[in-house]
């Protein structure tokens, strides 16, 4: 059974904006996953990055930030829509793929090879995947996962979908889209019209205040909240502020350098933020480990200025 994108695990290269030179190789599993899936059909992903700009301060957490749905449709005419999950999950899946689309569900990451190491056979997590070639006969999942495409075969595949689930047990329905993709992509030059388009209007959608000011301020204290857990839930925690943030604004940097280089200024600044971030995430496992709370006071100011800096000259250069 042929996938529905040409492509294969064996010798897959991710994009460049997964490459291991990067500050945040990996984001989160849904920006990855996107990154992907229009590099593999001859897109270029940063096109899509405008929305970065609007990643705000959540009181507990950074914005999760996920590309729009209708972003990929003014883009590329790429429909993404919720399928109804009221079936064995591998039977709509397969339904959809006979028609030529790629169906994003949420998996258990317990049975997901690549994720050795993390998850793999260690913990339950859930995870968002793209599926593009299910052979239900064989037993076997190609799909795109964070940062690269991969295969799993028999008791993953029977554990994923919960092939061997107990008489009794709860059904499985996640959260399941499909994509229905288009029969021909935009030029270049009208690509980078709407990805300009975009900028102006996501510039617009901004955070009224400092994301990063907001949460500086409450920084040392979570930390000192972070330290009283077991270890483990720092990179939890540092996954859902620190990473985020990071990951978000090297995203945002990898944007206006797509553009060109008359938006160097806001790339240079959006990357400046990123920067902080990575350091910041070293800082709080220190001060988590060492119980010092102290030096995480200002630790992020500079990316608060870099973030002032990159409105400022975002605006100039959306003009």
């Amino acid at each position: 059974m042929t996938g529905i994108l040409n492509v294969t695990p064996n010798g897959y290269q991710p994009h460049a904006l997964h490459s291991p030179e990067r500050m945040w190789p990996e984001t989160n599993c849904y920006t990855d996953l996107w990154i992907e899936l229009l590099a593999a059909q001859g897109l270029a992903p940063q096109s899509m990055l405008a929305f970065t700009l609007t990643q705000d301060f959540e009181g507990d957490q950074m914005t999760f930030f996920k590309v729009p749905l209708e972003d990929l449709e003014t883009l590329y005419g790429i429909v993404v829509t919720e399928l109804a999950i009221y079936d064995r999950v591998e039977m709509h899946v397969a339904e959809q793929a006979a028609r030529g689309r790629i169906c994003l569900v949420e998996m258990d990451s317990f049975y997901m090879p690549d994720t050795q190491g993390v998850a793999y056979k260690l913990e339950h997590g859930k995870t968002t995947v793209a599926i593009n070639r299910m052979d239900l006969e064989h037993k076997e999942l190609d799909y795109f996962h964070n940062a690269g495409f991969f295969h799993l075969a028999g008791e993953d595949f029977d554990g994923l979908f919960q092939m061997n689930a107990g008489e009794g047990a709860l059904p499985f329905l996640p959260y399941t889209e499909f994509v229905k993709l288009p029969d021909f992509y935009p030029e270049e030059r009208e690509l980078r019209e709407e990805a300009l388009s975009l900028g102006q209007y996501h510039y617009d959608r901004r955070p009224a205040e400092n994301p990063i000011a907001a949460f500086s301020a409450i920084f040392p204290e979570a930390a000192a909240k972070v330290a009283e857990r077991p270890f483990g839930f720092f990179h939890k925690y540092a996954f859902n502020t620190l990473r985020q943030a990071g990951a978000n604004f090297e995203l945002c940097g990898s944007y206006f350098e797509w553009l060109g280089p008359e938006f160097a200024e806001p790339a240079a600044h959006a990357m400046r933020i990123s920067e902080v971030m990575k350091s910041a995430q070293f800082q709080l496992a220190r001060a988590v480990t060492r119980k010092k709370f102290e030096p995480l006071t200002g630790a992020l100011e500079p990316a608060a200025e870099a973030w002032e800096k990159l409105m400022e000259s975002a605006g100039r250069a959306l003009g």
